[in-house]
C-alpha cells in the first residue's frame, strides 16, 4: 500500500481572552495604524496633491534681521519674528501658507500702505483642512516703522495652536 501523507487538521483560530480571534486582531491594529497614519499626514502636509506643504515656523523669537532693496519681498511663516529691512517704494507680500491665519494687517499705514489682501482656498481641499493661502500687500510709502500682524486659533481641523503658534508678527523697517 503507498504511503499516503498524514492528513492535516485545518487551522483554527484561538479565541483571544476578549472573544477576538487572532485575525480579527491583526485587522484592528491595522486599522489603528491606518488611521493613525492619517492623522499624521494630515498634520504634516500629507502626499503630493492632498494638501500644501507649510513652511517651518521660525523656532527662535529673537529679532533677526534682513535687508531688501529691490523687487517685491515675500514673507512668510520663515520670516515670524524677524525684522527686515525695505527702501520706500518696495512691495512687501506676506503669504502665510493656511486659511486659519487671519488676513495681515499693518500697524502703520502711513509707512506700509495695504494695496491688497485675501484668503484663497486650495481648489482640491476637502473641507476643514485649511488648505489654502491668507495673504496681503503692502507698499512701503515712507521711512518709518511698522509691525505686521495675523492671527489664528486653530492650526488644523478642531486642534488648537500651542502657545507660540498662534500669533505672526514681523517688523519692517522702511528707508529712503
Amino acid at each position: 500500500m503507498p504511503h499516503l501523507p498524514a492528513r492535516r487538521r485545518p487551522v483554527r483560530l484561538r479565541p483571544l481572552r476578549t472573544g477576538l480571534t487572532c485575525l480579527a486582531a491583526a485587522a484592528c491594529l491595522l486599522t489603528c495604524l491606518a488611521a493613525a497614519a492619517c492623522l499624521l499626514t494630515g498634520c504634516s502636509g500629507g502626499a503630493a496633491g492632498s494638501l500644501p506643504a507649510t513652511p517651518p515656523p521660525d523656532s527662535g523669537t529673537s529679532a533677526a534681521s534682513a535687508s531688501h532693496s529691490s523687487g517685491p519681498l515675500v514673507l512668510d511663516e520663515r520670516t515670524r519674528g524677524t525684522t527686515v529691512r525695505v527702501t520706500t517704494g518696495t512691495l512687501v507680500v506676506v503669504r502665510l501658507h493656511s486659511t486659519y491665519w487671519s488676513t495681515p494687517a499693518g500697524s502703520n499705514p502711513q509707512v506700509l500702505a495695504p494695496s491688497g489682501a485675501g484668503t484663497t482656498p486650495a481648489a482640491t481641499c476637502p473641507p476643514g483642512r485649511g488648505c489654502g493661502t491668507s495673504s496681503a500687500r503692502f507698499t512701503a510709502r515712507r521711512p518709518g516703522t511698522a509691525h505686521i500682524t495675523a492671527w489664528r486659533t486653530s492650526c488644523g481641523e478642531a486642534m488648537r495652536c500651542s502657545p507660540g503658534q498662534e500669533r505672526y508678527e514681523v517688523t519692517v523697517t522702511v528707508t529712503r
